[in-house]
């Protein structure tokens, strides 16, 4: 068998969503595909098999294949040039991601697509075996969100953080929090060093930020905080 024919199809946007790095487009005049099983990501385990399809230094139809390497990783979504801005509890592999491969599915051995290639760590700008995907769950939220024409939700408590790098408190702290928000109203201060959500250990400010979207929007949970030395909950 030779190489899967390629087609160029009129697409349209059917919505965007920087904070998370997902859109969902439409395409017309097409018909006769095979769609793709989504996977489940909550179920995911680290040593899993996986495969990275894309097309890097732009080479099509491109796969490689790794291990799950770590689970809910928090990763800076930014790119130069792009209005991204956002963090994903993202699923690390080995397997080999190299630029291109963006926006490609990592699947599991069965070809259920299990998150959404979208950025590696490279200092030479090659592969390292470090690349991280968008969990497909998270990304069915927010794309059915955009399918629906809603806003995607994001979850907020009103603060902004810095990573707390004191060895006897390592967590995220507290640098500003807004008036009459979630966390003001909770009682939490400036200076306070959250070190949980829920049951979600926090050790950084992008920590934070992926515990309060996995704890979701209009729920009340527990946080863990250090405050004056001393151990807090509210």
């Amino acid at each position: 068998a030779g190489a899967p024919e390629l087609r160029a199809v009129p697409a349209r946007i059917t919505g965007r969503d920087p904070m998370t790095d997902v859109a969902v487009i439409k395409v017309e005049a097409v018909d006769g595909l095979t769609v793709a099983e989504l996977g489940d990501s909550d179920a995911v385990q680290v040593g899993d098999n996986v495969v990275a399809m894309g097309s890097p230094q732009g080479l099509n139809g491109t796969v490689t294949a790794g291990i799950v390497s770590a689970k809910n990783r928090p990763i800076r979504l930014a790119g130069e040039g792009t209005d991204t801005d956002g963090v994903a509890d993202a699923i690390q592999t080995d397997a080999s991601i190299n630029p291109g491969n963006s926006g490609g599915p990592l699947v599991d051995v069965r070809g259920a697509v299990i998150g959404i290639n979208t950025v590696i760590f490279s200092v030479s700008g090659g592969s390292h075996g470090l690349g991280f995907a968008i969990p497909i769950n998270m990304a069915k939220g927010i794309a059915e969100q955009l399918i629906a024409g809603e806003r995607p939700v994001h979850p907020d408590i009103g603060v902004t953080a810095r990573t707390s790098t004191n060895g006897a408190a390592a967590g995220a702290e507290l640098a500003t929090i807004v008036p009459g928000g979630p966390a003001d109203a909770a009682g939490l201060r400036e200076g306070d060093v959250i070190t949980a959500v829920g049951d979600r250990p926090v050790g950084s400010a992008d920590e934070l930020t992926v515990a309060i979207w996995t704890a979701g929007a209009g729920d009340t949970v527990r946080v863990t905080l250090i405050r004056d030395g001393q151990r807090m909950e509210l």
